[in-house]
C-alpha cells in the first residue's frame, strides 16, 4: 500500500513538471533581444491573484537602446488605479543564449536563457502589496509571436507556491 501511495505521489509530481527552455531549441522565428527591444514599444497587461481573479490592469510604454553590448530598456507603467511605476533594465548577453538583467527593484540579478522563439527569466523582486514590502520570485516566460509581438507570462511565487500571474502583450511601434 505504501509503495502504491509513493508511486501515485511521484506520478502527480512528475505531471506538474514545467516546460523546459530546451523545448524551443532550433525553433524557427528566432527571438533576438537586441533587435526586438531596441526602439519604441507598447504593452498591455494584467495581474491575477492565485484564484485567477484579475486584480490590476496596466499599460507600459518602453524605449530600448543599445549601449555597447547591453540593452537598456526603460519601462513606464500606468496602472488602472492611476499608480505609475518606472523600471530601467540593463540586459547583458553572456553567450550561448544566456542573459543577465539588472534593475533597481530586482533583488540580485535576473538570469535568462534564450532558445528559439522563447526566453525564460528567473529573478527575485521586492513588491509593495497593501503598503508592505514582499519579496517574491518570478518565473518569467517570453514568446515571440511574430516580428512585432511578444507574449510574456509570469508566475509570481512565494515559498515555492504560485501566488499570482502577470500576462503582458508587448508590441513594437
Amino acid at each position: 500500500m505504501r509503495l502504491l501511495a509513493l508511486l501515485l505521489c511521484a506520478t502527480l509530481l512528475w505531471g506538474c513538471e514545467s516546460a523546459d527552455i530546451d523545448d524551443y531549441r532550433g525553433a524557427s522565428n528566432e527571438l533576438k533581444l537586441d533587435t526586438f527591444f531596441v526602439g519604441e514599444l507598447d504593452a498591455h497587461g494584467m495581474v491575477q491573484d492565485m484564484s485567477g481573479k484579475v486584480t490590476r490592469r496596466f499599460v507600459v510604454t518602453m524605449q530600448g537602446r543599445l549601449e555597447g553590448n547591453q540593452i537598456i530598456l526603460e519601462e513606464d507603467f500606468l496602472f488602472d488605479d492611476g499608480e505609475k511605476q518606472r523600471r530601467v533594465w540593463r540586459l547583458e548577453p553572456l553567450g550561448a543564449g544566456r542573459w543577465l538583467g539588472r534593475a533597481d527593484d530586482i533583488l540580485g540579478v535576473a538570469e535568462g536563457q534564450l532558445e528559439g522563439f522563447a526566453l525564460r527569466w528567473r529573478y527575485d523582486m521586492r513588491l509593495t502589496v497593501d503598503g508592505s514590502e514582499v519579496d517574491v520570485a518570478f518565473d518569467d516566460w517570453l514568446y515571440l509571436i511574430d516580428e512585432n509581438t511578444l507574449l510574456n507570462k509570469s508566475d509570481i511565487n512565494k515559498f515555492g507556491l504560485t501566488v499570482g500571474q502577470v500576462t503582458l502583450v508587448i508590441r513594437k511601434r
